[in-house]
């Protein structure tokens, strides 16, 4: 990537999970806001310099989804991409049709991830 890094906002309840999707990032060369829930996110709030949203589906409190519903309510339109260790039948439809970009059942590549991050961001290229 050239110029800034883009700013990640990661929700994820698993402290060790969160730390290793931050390093991640960081790799990646993305810059990182980790936060153990939800509400932890709402109540700091969503700025201007962030580009996307990684969030666990099931956490205690508010899911993954009902997050995403929460900013899109609040007219926050960031690309939204859903992971989780409790895949089952329907949820990945489920997720996209809530307005999520991609999901992503854990375990899961760091690669994938990373692709999904970048192919949220990053504008699809033009043809002549």
């Amino acid at each position: 990537m050239t110029g800034p890094a883009a700013k990640i906002l990661v929700v994820e309840d698993d402290a060790g999970m969160r730390l290793a999707i931050e390093r991640l990032l960081d790799v990646g060369g993305f810059m990182c806001a980790a936060y153990e829930s939800a509400d932890a996110l709402l109540a700091h709030g969503v700025d201007g310099d962030s580009a996307c949203v990684i969030s666990d589906l099931r956490m205690p409190g508010m899911s993954g989804l009902e997050l995403l519903a929460a900013l899109r309510e609040q007219q926050i339109l960031l690309p939204f991409i859903l992971i989780t260790a409790h895949d089952g039948p329907g949820l990945r439809q489920k997720a996209i049709s809530s307005g999520a970009i991609a999901y992503l059942p854990k375990p899961f590549r760091g690669t994938a991830l990373l692709d999904a991050v970048r192919c949220a961001i990053e504008p699809p290229p033009q043809r002549p």
